[in-house]
Order: structure tokens, then sequence, then C-alpha cells
């Protein structure tokens, strides 16, 4: 387990700045199909679309509902850059994604609801079960990312500029001009 600055033990492996989370429910008898219902509702929703990149909390990675056992199970897999508890309180402060999960977990056992956030907190940590191996195949923060991103976008632009041919000839820029040839 990962173990924040206060000392307290906390769910998850962190390789680097980013950990892992990983949850696992009971589905109410019955309640597969509605709650099929509800993760479809998700992954509609601004910032859970597919390629729709605004997630109210802005250091997830990555993140999965998945039902298994005839729908029976349900598991939320997650990771995030940070501690534990900044990325607690980015869910418990995030308004509607808490909304979202709030119906997501009215089909699972336990789950009692909103408004008893410390009670939603506990609910939340008597399903966790931290991962038995966790690797990355990148490094970086969210936030590193999407700088990135935004910075070989604008890169691309200026490659794409008609008066950009004499200046790129300059030979300090002939390691990004290679990296770019990729």
């Amino acid at each position: 387990m990962s173990t924040p600055a206060t000392g307290t033990s906390r769910p998850g492996v962190s390789v680097g700045p980013t950990s892992e989370f990983s949850l696992f429910f009971h589905v109410k008898p019955g309640e597969g199909e509605g709650l099929r219902t509800a993760l479809g509702g998700l992954q509609q929703t601004p910032g859970y679309r597919p390629g729709d990149y605004g997630m109210a909390i802005a250091t997830i990675h990555e993140a999965r509902f998945v039902l298994f056992d005839d729908d029976t199970r349900l598991a939320f897999i997650t990771s995030f850059d940070g501690p534990w508890d900044a990325y607690m309180e980015d869910f418990f402060t995030s308004g509607p994604t808490l909304g979202l999960f709030d119906v997501i977990f009215r089909h699972v056992e336990g789950y009692e609801g909103l408004p008893d956030l410390a009670a939603v907190q506990a609910f939340i940590l008597s399903a966790q079960q931290t991962a038995a191996a966790y690797a990355r195949n990148y490094g970086g923060t969210v936030k590193e990312i999407r700088k990135a991103q935004r910075v070989n976008a604008a890169f691309q632009q200026v490659l794409d500029h008609p008066d950009a041919a004499d200046v790129l000839q300059h030979p300090a820029l002939r390691p990004l001009l290679d990296e770019a040839a990729d």
C-alpha cells in the first residue's frame, strides 16, 4: 500500500506519481440490467465519452467499470496522479461525477447512498483491493501528458506554416526535427 505524508496506510500501489485503485462490488440480485443502463448513461456523459478528455477529476489517467460473473459482480479500476487523499477529495467535491457514481452504486450491495459522504467513503474503502502487481508503460502525470500534446500540436502548426522552412534550418532545432520525423 502507498503511504501518504500523514503516515496513514492508504490503498493502492504507486508507480512514480501515479497510483492504482481497484474496487470490487456484489451487484444486488436482479440489478444487472439496471446497472448496465446506468453505466451506459455514464459513458454518454461529457468527460466520459470516448475521446472526450474533460473529466471532472483531472488527475485520472483512465477508469473503467467491468461487470463480470453473469452481471453479479462489478469492478471499478482506475489510476490517478497524486496522493489517495487528494483523489478522494476531488471525487467527493466533483459534484456531477459524485452524482453519476451514486446512480451506479445504488445497484450494488452495501451502498446506502448520499448525502452521507463519510459513509460513502467507508463503503468505497470496504470495496478496495490493492493490486498484486501494477505497471505503467509511460511516465508523466496527466498534466504533463496534456501539456506534451499541446506542445506537439503547436509544433505541428509551426511545421505546416509556409514561412517555417528557413527557421527550421537552424542547427539547434535538429533534435526536435529528428524526433518529429518518427
